[in-house]
């Protein structure tokens, strides 16, 4: 059991590239972590890491013992999993959110799961950076839109909407946008987490339209940018579930219905592993069923007619 501690802190480290960051994951302090490598290297003979005052890497000889190193350790969790499964869902399960939709939507169905859940213990992280969800040690991460990162399992929660929107004082004042190409003529409100912020895409006929938007407010997150629009300083594009309470008040007004994008959707994404751990699999279930069917984020705020949206 040493030489597994030993093992496995020292694939944790290797992964996370940080031995405060690989502590973490295991619960433990960097001190331990730090002297398990260590009695690890100096069991084997061998360097297995490259220790700066910034970085940690892997010397060459530590890059072939990970690989056989985390097969060891994903088999062992894996078997401990098996057996710990057949008691329920328990432990802790680190969770990444969205600023946003953490805010707006996922905090009230976290409570939930809780209250289900007794025996698991959560620490969410809400944040707008695309965790690294292997090397910074999360179970699961709630994503929106495209999801390049095929290192990780996704399941489909959700649809959102992409909306267009402004106050009805800023509408009179300056009048609506009848076409896309009429924004330029408006003062945008640009979100800093879009991949362009100054380029908002509209479908047009069933073709992609971009359109260049300008505006002196910028802000890093939907929830500022729609602030900012209920104060009627500019037109804005977020997603639905961010302005939906505002859009139903008419505080919001939805605009270029007939131009919106394409939908994107909300995921939630996990390693891969020979095993799932029963945490995680209830959870992602859990979420699954709390965003079946037309999303509450859609409804209720006078929406333009069409079919059901699929998730």
């Amino acid at each position: 059991m040493d030489r597994f501690d030993e093992i496995n802190a020292f694939t944790a480290v290797a992964d996370a590239r940080s031995f405060t960051q690989g502590a973490r994951r295991l619960g433990v302090s960097s001190a331990q972590v730090s002297k398990l490598v260590a009695r690890l290297e100096n069991r084997l003979g061998a360097r297995l890491l490259n220790r700066t005052t910034r970085d940690v890497s892997l010397t060459d000889t530590g890059r072939a013992y990970l690989e056989r190193a985390r097969n060891l350790v994903e088999e062992f969790d894996a078997l401990e999993g098996s057996v710990r499964d057949q008691t329920g869902p328990r432990g802790l399960l680190r969770v990444s959110a969205p600023v946003s939709f953490g805010a707006n939507q996922l905090t009230p169905a976290l409570l939930d799961f809780a209250a289900a859940y007794p025996e698991v213990s959560l620490d969410v992280s809400v944040t707008d950076r695309m965790v690294n969800l292997v090397e910074e040690g999360f179970d699961v991460a709630v994503r929106i839109g495209n999801l390049p990162d095929s290192s990780v399992i996704a399941r489909k929660l959700a649809p959102v909407r992409l909306i267009t929107c402004a106050s009805p004082a800023y509408l009179q004042a300056a009048g609506a946008p009848q076409t896309p190409v009429d924004l330029a003529q408006h003062e945008a409100i640009l979100d800093n987490n879009m991949h362009d912020p100054s380029i908002w895409t509209y479908d047009e006929a069933g073709e992609r339209q971009e359109v260049r938007v300008h505006g002196r407010l910028k802000f890093g997150g939907a929830d500022a940018c729609v602030a900012a629009a209920r104060r009627g300083l500019g037109i804005t594009a977020t997603p639905a579930f961010a302005a939906a309470d505002d859009l139903r008040a008419g505080r919001l007004i939805p605009l270029l219905c007939a131009y919106e994008p394409q939908l994107i959707h909300v995921h939630a994404v996990y390693p891969h592993a020979r095993h799932l751990a029963a945490k995680v699999r209830v959870f992602v279930d859990f979420l699954a069923e709390r965003f079946a069917g037309e999303p509450e984020w859609h409804l209720g705020w006078g929406e333009r007619e069409r079919a059901p949206l699929s998730a």
